[in-house]
């Protein structure tokens, strides 16, 4: 079986469902240190690793996650070496992915409930390594880099993970959409609106998504439209037949910027369905589609490093900042992201050598800030 015919069994339609007697990991109201405990305990109980190392591989990976540093340097405060780290998970780590995918999906599922219908944005983030080309990666960096494809909603200001695929080679964009809408599907919602990157602009993928409602961004310079516009557009791909191209209606519209101390018009394009006045369609896209880019800055917040060229080991580590994402937004409305971070480093006592640094460095800096500032 190749990488990619494995991850579309991966990621087949799945609904998940909390076992009987599972602790939910929502935790509403205010974050007592109960509930941050608990979730410090769902996460270690998360990475469902097998054998005599398993819970201190789990817990480097949480700390590395939480301080946002090197896999390799806090396996040195757990007693076990990197190689032994990368072992558990290039071993067991499709299965603890699993576990991981189901519980991002679970939590989301849980602060949507009631919710029927949901509008999604369709986006992918891209990881470079900077060292030896890795095989099986699907990029234009030629084994330089990952992808990583999310589909996500916004829902009373929290912006929830709903899907994830890895890209890998002989994956196409329009796979990668099906891929994603299939797991929104089999989660039980109703797609009300699908807005994607001009990234995603391909015959296939409009093929695939003009069954929904959708909006996505078109390079300009495949229409070569430079002026304002709003008419029926088809595409004009070589790769097609006459009989196979897309008919859709195509808005452009003109950003004024200013370059080099000059004043420039900028011309962006959106393909769509929606019958909207011009205006709206661009506002309703927007407000879909910027709230992805938000949600990357912040599982990369979390996102450790490693010397692992491994696809593995870098889908696992990026699908356990998601979570950590997830769990972030449980309590978004009454902490900071680095709140959060914090106090739940708090509840790896084994991490406490490490705050004292963190808190000295801090300080040090606020000091040197202090200076700066009397200096002028």
């Amino acid at each position: 079986m190749t990488r990619t015919q494995l991850i579309e069994e991966r990621f087949k339609v799945r609904k998940p469902v909390l076992s009987r007697g599972e602790d939910k990991v929502i935790t509403p109201g205010l974050p007592h240190q109960n509930n941050l405990q608990q979730v410090g305990y769902k996460l270690l109980s998360m990475l469902s690793f097998k054998g005599r190392k398993a819970e201190e591989v789990s817990r480097v990976l949480v700390s590395a996650c939480l301080w946002n540093d090197s896999v390799e340097s806090k396996s040195k405060g757990y007693n076990v070496s990197p190689q032994t780290v990368r072992n558990y998970v290039e071993e067991q780590g499709t299965e603890v992915i699993e576990k991981l995918l189901e519980s991002m999906r679970r939590i989301s599922m849980e602060i949507l409930k009631g919710v029927k219908e949901v509008d999604i944005s369709i986006d992918w983030t891209t990881k470079t390594w900077y060292g030896k080309p890795v095989e099986g990666l699907g990029s234009s960096a030629k084994g330089n880099s990952w992808n990583y494809a999310t589909a996500t909603t916004k829902y009373q200001n929290m912006v929830l993970l709903l899907a994830f695929v890895p890209q890998v080679n002989g994956m196409s964009k329009d796979e990668i959409v099906k891929l994603l809408m299939e797991q929104i599907v089999g989660m039980g919602f109703k797609v009300g609106l699908v807005t994607l990157d001009a990234g995603f602009y391909t015959v296939e993928v409009l093929k695939f998504i003009s069954q929904f409602k959708f909006v996505i961004g078109v390079p300009v310079g495949d229409v070569k439209i430079y002026e304002e516009f709003d008419g029926e557009y088809t595409t004009n791909s070589k790769r097609h037949k006459k009989e196979e191209q897309v008919k859709f209606r195509l808005l452009v519209y003109g950003k004024e910027i200013v370059k080099k101390r000059k004043k420039t018009v900028v011309y962006f394009a959106r393909a769509t369905n929606l019958d909207l006045p011009k205006r709206e369609v661009l506002k309703l896209y927007n407000k879909v589609r910027s709230p992805i880019e938000t949600s990357y800055r912040n599982i990369k917040a979390f996102l450790p490093f490693t010397s692992s060229t491994k696809f593995i080991f870098r889908e696992l580590i990026f699908v356990l900042a998601m979570i950590f994402y997830s769990l972030y937004t449980v309590f978004k409305n009454v902490m900071t992201r680095e709140e959060f971070r914090l106090l739940l480093i708090l509840c790896f006592l084994d991490d406490l050598s490490d705050l004292k640094d963190f808190i000295f460095n801090l300080e040090e800096t606020l000091i040197n800030t202090i200076d700066l500032f009397l200096w002028r």
